[in-house]
């Protein structure tokens, strides 16, 4: 028993023993501020150390603050001065550091200077083919805060059922949340966003939406490029309708861009329609082009909202028939050339029109064959104007004939008509 008596003695006195006490202690600890404001912090270091007031400085971020902002407080604390704080550097505050004289790090604290959270405004959303939904909006008008700030998405239906909270965020941007499943058609939801930070709380107006007001879906997919014939200028463009929605009632639009190989400037082409093939016309000859499609499903259901545009498809790319022209050939008049032919045939088929009888069969392909007829020829301008005659004749039933003088009769009072001919 005598033996046991100094190992007691010793666990009382390692029972009594305090903790060991930090080196030194800044007041205030972690203080949130907004930016404007100013602050006094103290630096007090223990007994133990045997330092000195005039033993201490102050850093901030790393940046040694300036001794007229020092005012030492008693033997063991100093005092710095800070104003006019700006918006803290990173959202995980800045860092004010009090040191001894050798520059060893005694305590430090986190600033956390900003501006509470605005209303998070210009909440937008799309659903992918009726399966999910994405919204993003934007911070607010000024937008930084100088704070982590937090962005909830809560959603519920507008007539019944609790809240909910959108769980993947960063899916579209900084600003975004993605909804995967478990969504109601036909039924309106409310949507609004909540911001916070150490400041505040901001909550954004509530925004109300029909999923099938906001369908949006795959770009077109097997799109096709392919040259039409020997015409040097013109492509036909052709791709499927969304696959994914070919199971819902609704209508499409469609868009096309293109540009040529050298270029990053595109021309788009709005006015497709519902169709599923277009032709690109006045392009370059032997010139390569890249082409784009892209959809906007509306009217899903009845829905009478506009729709949402698809992404672009991948570019496809085709080129155009080279010219046949001898190459170094000079045609120094080609524009007005060109100009004087179509207008000529404008002229030519507004005449077939007015004098043709049962021409069912007239129709864009002639004009195909006529153009294709017109590159490869190398006659005359006067003979230019016989051959689209004898096309169409080949397809029509009936075609007065063109007037022209007789060989045989011609006066200056104007030229007589052929046999089997009549004015019209």
């Amino acid at each position: 028993m005598p033996a046991l008596l100094p190992l007691l003695l010793l666990c009382l006195r390692l029972l009594r023993a305090e903790p060991p006490a930090y080196p030194a202690v800044i007041s205030p600890q972690d203080p949130t501020l907004l930016i404007g404001s100013s602050l006094t912090a103290t630096c007090t270091v223990s007994a133990d150390l045997r330092l000195r007031a005039q033993d201490l400085y102050w850093t901030l971020n790393g940046r040694r603050l300036p001794a007229a902002s020092y005012t030492a407080l008693g033997p063991t604390t100093l005092s710095v001065a800070l104003a006019r704080l700006n918006g803290s550097r990173q959202q995980s505050g800045d860092n004010l550091v009090c040191h001894s004289r050798d520059g060893g790090i005694l305590a430090g604290s986190c600033l956390y200077v900003g501006l509470p959270p605005e209303k998070p405004v210009n909440i937008s959303c799309w659903s992918k083919n009726m399966k999910d939904l994405t919204c993003t909006w934007a911070p607010g008008t000024e937008g930084e805060t100088f704070l982590h700030t937090n962005y909830t998405l809560k959603y519920k239906l507008r007539w019944y059922g609790r809240d909910n909270t959108c769980q993947e965020y960063h899916t579209a941007g900084p600003y975004s949340c993605h909804i995967p499943k478990d969504l109601a058609l036909f039924t309106p939801y409310e949507i609004w966003v909540e911001a916070s930070n150490r400041l505040g709380v901001a909550v954004s107006d509530v925004v109300m939406l029909d999923i099938l007001d906001v369908v949006t879906t795959d770009p077109p997919s097997d799109v096709h490029v392919s040259r039409v014939g020997d015409l040097e200028d013109q492509l036909s463009v052709r791709w499927s309708s969304p696959p994914a929605l070919k199971d819902f009632l609704f209508q499409a639009k469609y868009q096309i861009q293109y540009r040529v190989e050298d270029s990053s400037e595109w021309k788009v082409v709005d006015d497709v329609g519902n169709q599923t093939s277009c032709r690109l016309a006045g392009l370059r000859p032997g010139t390569v082009y890249f082409v784009q499609v892209r959809c906007n499903p509306f009217g899903i259901y009845g829905s009478k909202k506009a729709g949402i545009w698809s992404d672009w498809s991948n570019p496809t790319a085709a080129s155009t028939p080279r010219s046949e022209r001898t190459a170094g050939g000079c045609d120094p008049k080609g524009g007005e050339q060109n100009t004087t032919l179509r207008r000529e045939l404008k002229q030519f088929f507004g005449w077939v029109k007015k004098h043709s009888y049962g021409c069912s069969n007239l129709s864009i392909k002639l004009y195909d064959q006529w153009r294709v007829w017109l590159q490869k020829s190398h006659k005359t301008r006067n003979q230019v104007g016989k051959e689209p005659f004898t096309l169409l004749s080949a397809h029509c039933g009936a075609v007065d004939p063109p007037v022209s003088p007789s060989p045989r009769v011609a006066s200056k009072q104007g030229p007589a008509l052929s046999a089997g001919s009549t004015r019209r």
